[in-house]
């Protein structure tokens, strides 16, 4: 066993109140990592004697980010949609059948390539834990295919009740949406339970194309029957169900959270389920920003995540959701922080990931800055990356 000392950390950020007090965070301090965990944390002047001793050089050390909420698997891109939405045409949704169109035509290897390179891209901005939903198939043999792929590059990996085909979209000959829903329960379920540890639906009401709160139940009571873990995309258009029937039915997470009543709050706050917020969606689409002021205040967990998908939020960068998220929702640079690393690790129901304390995986992102409050100081810089320890 190979131990390496992290020495001449600028700012340790931990997520662990045993090491740094309730925010977790540490000065003068050290950790040790040994085959791939971390072993030791404490004050560097008590740091253990190591096989290997690496210099940060004053650098921040944080966990790696966890992107809890990815669309990364699809081809083709969908920029004129995004030139007319910002030249003031609101988005509808439907533009997910051309990205469903270019991916179903793309082969294996060019979605694996596409897919590396996202990995590489995200990674290359610090986050080391990433969730992969499938989405873009729509039929059977489609969503397997995008899962089997999904899970090459992942262990978070989720098969997404995205929305009800279209005519002349893929569809397994599906007619309406009450077949839809039942194929989707009685074949894609059972075919795919192997392959995802998480199923989700786009409950959405407010969209001609997403599932009902009645459709959605049915999906995500059959797929908790399946074996599946549950997560929702839930009221980011408009209030609905969505955020209810997450809390209500014991999901780990539902994720938008754009358009919250009292009752939703409320809902979140004495639950389990974290609200994963997702800035960039709102960025990208001159939509209201989630109020993530509100749910801090009333106890519920925040996650952030990416969200990143070709139509309404392409960005891989958790730096940049945490900008966002300090500017535009008003939460502290150490909130973000948290809940792009501890509050998105439960979101998928993780303990290992998104905090460090002895037993965590060795998940480390390093910044070129001396704390984490950099990360919302300097917008858009390439200042954070996950670190090999060997």
């Amino acid at each position: 066993m190979n131990a390496v000392l992290l020495t001449d950390i600028g700012e340790l950020t931990t997520n662990d109140p045993y090491h740094g007090g309730p925010l977790g965070v540490m000065r003068d301090a050290a950790l040790v990592v040994s085959d791939g965990r971390v072993s030791w944390i404490g004050p560097a002047a008590s740091a253990p004697a190591a096989d290997e001793r690496r210099a940060m050089d004053g650098r921040a050390v944080l966990p790696a980010f966890v992107d809890s909420h990815t669309h990364l698997i699809f081809a083709g891109d969908r920029s004129a949609e995004f030139e007319a939405r910002m030249a003031g045409s609101p988005y509808q949704g439907g533009g997910i059948s051309i990205t469903v169109a270019r991916t179903i035509a793309a082969s294996d290897d060019e979605l694996r390539t596409l897919l590396g390179s996202r990995m590489a891209e995200l990674r290359a901005m610090g986050t080391g834990t990433v969730e992969i939903k499938s989405g873009y198939g729509l039929s059977v043999e489609q969503e397997v295919r995008l899962l089997r792929l999904a899970a090459e590059a992942t262990d978070e990996t989720t098969l997404l009740a995205h929305v009800i085909p279209t005519a002349d979209g893929p569809s397994d000959d599906v007619a309406d949406r009450g077949a839809y829903v039942r194929l989707f329960c009685e074949q894609m379920l059972p075919r795919c339970a192997t392959l995802a540890r998480w199923l989700d639906v786009f409950c959405e009401p407010a969209s001609p194309h997403a599932f009902d709160g009645d459709e959605s139940r049915a999906i995500l009571t059959a797929g908790r029957s399946a074996g599946f873990q549950l997560r929702v995309h839930g009221n980011q258009l408009a209030a609905g169900p969505g955020v209810q029937l997450a809390c209500e039915l014991g999901a780990a997470s539902v994720d938008h959270c754009t358009h919250l009543e009292q009752a939703d709050i409320d809902a979140l706050a004495a639950s389990d389920t974290v609200a994963t917020l997702l800035p960039a969606a709102e960025f990208s689409t001159r939509a209201s920003y989630p109020p993530a002021r509100a749910l801090l205040a009333a106890g519920a967990t925040v996650a952030l995540a990416t969200d990143c998908n070709p139509g309404s939020s392409h960005t891989s960068s958790m730096p940049f959701v945490i900008a966002l998220a300090v500017r535009e929702m008003q939460m502290t640079p150490a909130e973000a922080v948290w809940a792009a690393t501890a509050g998105a690790a439960r979101s998928l129901r993780r303990d290992d990931v998104g905090v460090l304390r002895p037993g965590a995986l060795a998940r480390l992102t390093v910044l070129n800055a001396p704390s984490s409050v950099h990360l919302a100081y300097r917008p858009g810089m390439p200042i954070a990356t996950v670190i090999d320890i060997d």
